[in-house]
């Protein structure tokens, strides 16, 4: 039976600075009639104001004026589009190196990441580093075009071996299933529809492989996961049939399915209860999926706080305070060992202490080499301890429990992006290996 395919998928893009990332979403728009009568008048008239002898459908997304002057993309430019199959968030991010914090941001909730590269040029180490961050993210599905095949004539060598040199990173870095299709962004060719100047490629068009796509990472098929944001005690509520008064726990439900009833462990304390209640804005629920925002009744009065973990009884993290983990660095300020920072995990912050620096990312080579500190954009492996325990789980098994920020705790500038890995990771038994 064929697979039904969801209505909605999120998506990024990424590449080196020129690759065209801009111009292919404007065409995504423009050829899906995913834009307004008067938005496509507005940028053919400032492309006639510049000289230009066509639309420049860049500017549908560029929207920043520094962008527009600039000719490049700095912020993430969120965009909705939709065809008969699928609808899309689309997330255009920005190619230079200064900017891959941004890349990271618009690549973390994606379903799947669009990486342009240059025809011309090949495999870069923009390339490789906008991989490795997919690689990190663990985004289900990669699908690399291969732009400005126009440039060089629709030579199919010329596509193979870029094509063959994305495979080679993409193995490395562990990325299945790596989707390749040769595009013109700028004439249309692959992206919506399939050109017949590329006679020699029978694949689908970029458009069609979106269109396709499954969504297989449905948070509600894995353990019941609840990070607590707020306890509710309303004054003047309606007690309970103990003549308790209200007192319930709001949050967004970040894994799994929580049912009336269930036994569930409040962590970091340890303590059991069961659900009592699950209470919406629209009524009371017998059951809630994630990722929906509920406030959940317990049935005994257990100190429950923000930052506080509401999980399965039965398949619960348990609470550490030493981590092993993969971070892309994003500050200018280098991140050595010693280092004092902020750890914000689902919604627990805690103080921690950078305890060890295990390695750096080498892009050419894709493997861990040793270093001594973290320098912008370099994704490596810390050892990090935490002044408070923490319901950690392994980034590769949940992908929302097993995330957190590190926080400059004076400026409360983001510092890093990290991944949790297993605790073996970090003792030398995959040292040629950087996956987490």
């Amino acid at each position: 039976m064929p697979v039904t395919q969801p209505t909605l998928l999120r998506l990024a893009t990424a590449g080196s600075v020129d690759d065209g990332k801009s111009t292919l979403v404007g065409r995504l728009l423009h050829d899906s009639k995913s834009v307004l009568a008067d938005q496509l008048d507005a940028v053919e008239r400032v492309s006639r104001d510049r000289g230009l002898a066509r639309a420049d459908l860049a500017l549908l997304t560029d929207g920043l004026r520094a962008e527009r002057e600039q000719g490049i993309t700095i912020d993430v430019a969120y965009r909705y589009f939709a065809t008969a199959d699928r609808s899309f968030i689309l997330a255009d991010c920005p190619g230079h190196v200064q900017y891959t914090r941004n890349t990271v941001t618009g690549a973390s909730t994606a379903d799947a990441v669009v990486l342009l590269v240059d025809a011309r040029k090949g495999v870069l180490e923009q390339t490789r580093r906008h991989l490795a961050v997919a690689a990190l993210l663990r985004v289900p599905h990669v699908i690399v075009a291969v732009n400005k095949i126009d440039l060089v004539g629709f030579d199919e060598d010329i596509y193979t071996q870029v094509a063959s040199d994305l495979a080679t990173v993409a193995f490395d870095l562990g990325l299945p299933d790596l989707v390749t299709v040769p595009v013109s962004a700028l004439e249309g060719d692959n992206v919506v529809d399939r050109s017949a100047r590329t006679d020699w490629y029978s694949g689908p068009s970029l458009l069609e492989v979106l269109e396709t796509l499954p969504v297989a990472d449905d948070p509600s098929h894995e353990e019941f996961r609840f990070p607590v944001q707020l306890t509710l005690r309303p004054q003047g509520a309606a007690r309970d049939a103990a003549h308790r008064e209200y007192r319930g726990y709001a949050g967004q439900i970040a894994s799994g399915v929580v049912t009336v009833g269930d036994e569930v462990v409040v962590l970091p304390s340890g303590r059991r209860t069961t659900i009592a209640g699950i209470d919406t804005a629209d009524g009371e629920l017998t059951e809630a999926f994630a990722p929906r925002s509920v406030a959940l009744r317990l049935a005994h009065d257990i100190d429950v706080a923000r930052g506080d973990l509401i999980a399965a009884a039965d398949h619960a993290p348990e609470p550490v305070r030493d981590l092993f983990a993969t971070v892309c660095w994003l500050s200018q300020a280098p991140l050595s060992k010693h280092s004092r920072v902020l750890l914000k995990h689902t919604t627990c912050t805690t103080r921690a202490i950078v305890s060890a620096v295990d390695g750096v990312l080498d892009l050419d080579a894709v493997q861990i080499v040793p270093a001594q500190d973290l320098g912008l954009n370099d994704i490596g492996r810390l050892r990090i301890r935490t002044a408070e325990p923490i319901a950690a789980e392994p980034y590769a098994r949940h992908r929302r429990t097993g995330a957190f920020l590190l926080i400059d705790a004076q400026s409360g500038q983001t510092l890093a992006a990290g991944m949790i890995g297993d605790p073996l990771a970090g003792e030398g038994e995959h040292a040629d290996d950087w996956d987490i």
